[in-house]
């Protein structure tokens, strides 16, 4: 039996990471076990089901993807989530499709959102002594 054709790529944002496991299937999508439908909070679920609505929905029918997610709050999770989603694409096309394919599909993306398929590099400032955050001193006083 010759091996799934599968691949397994990441999305980060701040300290939330979610792996996205793509193989061959029927175009279902889970998060965490649960379907990507119930993805919460119901107000950023459109943001976890762009790069499907995105690159149309015939690009998926053939993919299963799992995504495990962890670390982070819930918006930095959801969009972990939609970074690895796309990357999997991209990623599948490429090693088992065409590279014409796979181009087409990261200019569409790209187009859209650059941080689909780029991860955002801004962190959290760490804080310093002589104040009570990154930036903020305490008030000085001459007596």
């Amino acid at each position: 039996m010759a091996p799934a054709k599968s691949v397994q790529v990441f999305g980060k944002k701040k300290t939330a990471t979610a792996v996205a496991f793509a193989k061959e299937g029927r175009g279902l999508i889970k998060v965490n076990g649960q379907p990507i439908e119930n993805v919460k909070p119901e107000q950023l679920r459109l943001k976890v089901f762009e790069p499907v609505l995105i690159l149309g929905q015939d690009k998926f029918s053939s993919l299963d993807i799992r995504v495990r997610v962890k670390g982070g709050g819930t918006t930095a999770q959801i969009y972990a989530i939609r970074a690895a989603i796309a990357k999997a694409v991209v990623a599948y096309y490429a090693k088992y499709v065409d590279e014409s394919a796979k181009n087409e599909l990261r200019k569409t993306l790209l187009e859209y959102d650059r941080n689909l398929l780029v991860s955002d590099p801004r962190r959290c400032e760490p804080k310093k002594y002589g104040g009570r955050s990154a930036r903020s001193r305490f008030q000085k006083s001459y007596r």
